[in-house]
């Protein structure tokens, strides 16, 4: 098993890229976590799992990972901890069951929102206000990495949403431990 410090090695060393990136929230960085090259390594993501495990918040019911790196996330923590997981959609079906997200009942449960990279949050609190709206009880979100600019604990938006936000790692702290060689 790897330790914290080689995991945020190994994710800088396969997802970090420079050049021209348009975000999620429309910003534009020069720099990039490509989250589809750290989730689709087995190693990796069993070792986010295993980081993870250490700070799912206690009475944690259901582990509901957003689409689409959050599902491999939520699948691979359900695994090791034997939370089960939801699936859950950036929008609800629009044919079929028409629900946002796939797994169990989760109205009145305790849902931890599980996510990749969070710069503004702007989906987790899209999708977390959507959950709350169909009975979820929701109060942390986990991520793998946070690039926003302020502090994980001072980031307004959740704050008003009542959220925790609890990363891995920080954008700037995996910089510095792949200095760290």
């Amino acid at each position: 098993m790897m330790t914290k410090d080689q995991l945020a090695r190994e994710i800088f060393q396969v997802s970090y890229l420079t050049g021209t990136f348009q975000l999620r929230s429309g910003q534009i960085s020069n720099e990039y976590f490509d989250k589809y090259r750290f989730e689709s390594q087995p190693k990796i993501l069993r070792a986010i799992a295993a980081e993870f495990k250490n700070i799912i918040p206690p009475g944690t019911e259901i582990l509901a990972g957003l689409e689409t790196g959050g599902i491999p996330l939520a699948t691979a923590l359900s695994l090791n901890t034997g939370i089960p997981a939801l699936f859950v959609r950036k929008k609800a079906k629009d044919y079929g069951t028409k629900k946002i997200a796939e797994g169990l009942d989760f109205s009145g449960r305790k849902v931890c929102v599980i996510e990749d990279v969070i710069t503004t949050g702007g989906q987790v609190l899209e999708s977390t206000e959507e959950l709350r709206k169909n009975g979820a009880v929701i109060d942390h979100v986990l991520c793998v990495i946070y690039r926003g600019p302020e502090l994980p604990e001072k980031f307004d938006a959740f704050t008003k949403m009542r959220l925790q936000m609890h990363p891995l790692f920080t954008m700037e702290e995996l910089k510095w431990k792949a200095a760290q060689k």
